[in-house]
């Protein structure tokens, strides 16, 4: 039986969230995001800074596009979608470092963070029911 500290322990070393992704992206972190969705998926739109790599592709194309130290992290579409645990497991399988970002492209265009298509940058939207908006002070 594992306990609650070595399970806690071993999923935030391999999970991150989209507040975090967008946090280590402004603060220049050294890690690579890619995007494990299909291509019509990527062409909706996608994470502005992000690698477009279709999970079913990682085997035969990470080593050639991607340096093995960099870290990974990992995201489909959503909760709902387990293409970025099949992504995070082949790049597992390849000796990547790489962590799954949970909540996927959804929770990330929720929280408001930066998307863009083959047009360009999309306008930013918040979801209040996932973020706390706070009103602007006046001084």
């Amino acid at each position: 039986m594992t306990s609650p500290l070595d399970y806690f322990t071993a999923k935030l070393a391999l999970e991150t969230d989209a507040s975090d992704v967008y946090a280590a992206q402004k603060a220049g972190d050294r890690f690579v995001l890619v995007d494990v969705r299909g291509d019509d998926a990527w062409a909706q739109g996608r994470i502005v800074g992000a690698v477009h790599l279709p999970h079913r592709e990682i085997a035969a194309r990470a080593e050639s596009e991607l340096d093995p130290a960099v870290p990974v992290v990992v995201y489909c579409w959503s909760p709902g979608c387990n293409g970025g645990a099949r992504g995070a497991l082949e790049f597992a399988k390849l000796g990547y470092t790489v962590k799954e970002m949970i909540g996927g492209y959804e929770y990330w265009i929720r929280e408001g963070q930066p998307i863009e298509n083959d047009e360009g940058q999309l306008p930013r939207e918040f979801d209040p029911r996932v973020m706390v908006v706070r009103p602007q002070l006046t001084v």
